[in-house]
């Protein structure tokens, strides 16, 4: 599968914006693992194979396990993660899929119980972050930049 455009680079005012959300994020006051594990559970509902590569490995760097990482599909049923990420990931599966059904009250309610009001609004500018990052890449077939393997 080939690329199709160049978002960055065909529209730099856009990507800067975005970016400038993403900075935001990052400087949240949110975990970091946190944040990579809700990227990559939103990269996994929506297919970007370029964010799931680049979110894995900075999961990774962060010194994420590798059991946490290939739990995290069915991460309702794993129990390595805390109640703060479980209330991250269920709110982010929530936002991610919002097309499919409103956020129900009860993952509110959780998320609630789990973050402040400022932490639970940085936590979906998160998401949405990564969900449009993720429909970028997704649209334009950005492919995933992978180590290269030696024959």
């Amino acid at each position: 599968m080939s690329a199709r455009l160049d978002a960055r680079r065909i529209a730099p005012e856009g990507y800067r914006a975005l970016r400038s959300l993403q900075a935001y994020v990052n400087q949240s006051g949110l975990e970091p693992a946190l944040l990579e594990l809700v990227k990559i559970r939103a990269s996994q509902i929506n297919g970007c194979a370029f964010c799931l590569a680049m979110h894995y490995r900075d999961a990774r760097a962060l010194g994420e396990r590798p059991e946490r990482l290939d739990l995290l599909p069915a991460w309702e049923e794993a129990p390595v993660y805390t109640a703060r990420e479980r209330a991250a990931l269920a709110w982010t599966e929530a936002v991610t899929r919002i097309p499919d059904h409103p956020v129900h009250d009860l993952v509110y309610a959780a998320a609630r119980q789990e973050f402040s009001e400022k932490e639970l609004v940085d936590l979906t500018y998160a998401v949405v972050a990564i969900n449009s990052w993720n429909r970028i890449n997704v649209a334009f077939r950005t492919p995933p930049d992978l180590p290269q393997r030696n024959a």
